[in-house]
């Protein structure tokens, strides 16, 4: 019975049509590809804290010679949402949206033209240093999850284009 199912499991998966994203480890063309996205600078704080996350997601493979360009434009917010009777703020919510296009150097078309956005809840606390320590950790984490939400798309762009 167990080797029914084993062998029921094989055929299955194979019939998905799944295939991995990264076929050849370093050396895939999927890798390969992210390897050869440049990124620009991006204005800001925030534009300084998801550009280094991109770079670390796509240089993992390796230095490759730019083939790729990925322009950036943030908008970061930072909005009260819980007001007190006193009408100080208790709450917060910090939004980092990027939109973002991946162009082909090579012919200047836009391959891929999407946005990607996250958010996190800030309680605010009577002292000052740990609100603003908050809010600058929210943003950290931010720039790294949309940083992620960036490259995936781009790695599934790129996968097309294979």
């Amino acid at each position: 019975m167990r080797r029914a199912f084993i062998l029921f499991a094989c055929f299955a998966l194979s019939a998905c049509g799944l295939q991995p994203m990264y076929a050849g480890g370093g050396n895939g063309a999927v890798a390969r590809g992210l390897a050869a996205v440049d990124v620009p600078a991006i204005e800001g704080q925030a534009g300084w804290l998801v550009r280094n996350a991109l770079t670390d997601r796509l240089e993992a493979a390796g230095a490759e010679t730019p083939q790729y360009r990925l322009d950036v434009r943030l908008d970061d917010q930072l909005d009260g949402l819980g007001i007190l009777r006193d009408d100080t703020i208790s709450r917060e919510r910090r939004t980092l949206r990027a939109r973002y296009q991946l162009i082909d150097l090579s012919s200047g078309e836009i391959l891929l033209d999407a946005t990607a956005a996250s958010d996190a809840g800030i309680d605010v606390v009577s002292s000052e240093y740990a609100t603003i320590a908050a809010e600058q950790t929210a943003l950290e984490n931010l720039a790294r999850d949309v940083a992620q939400r960036i490259v995936t798309r781009v790695a599934l762009t790129l996968r097309e284009q294979q």
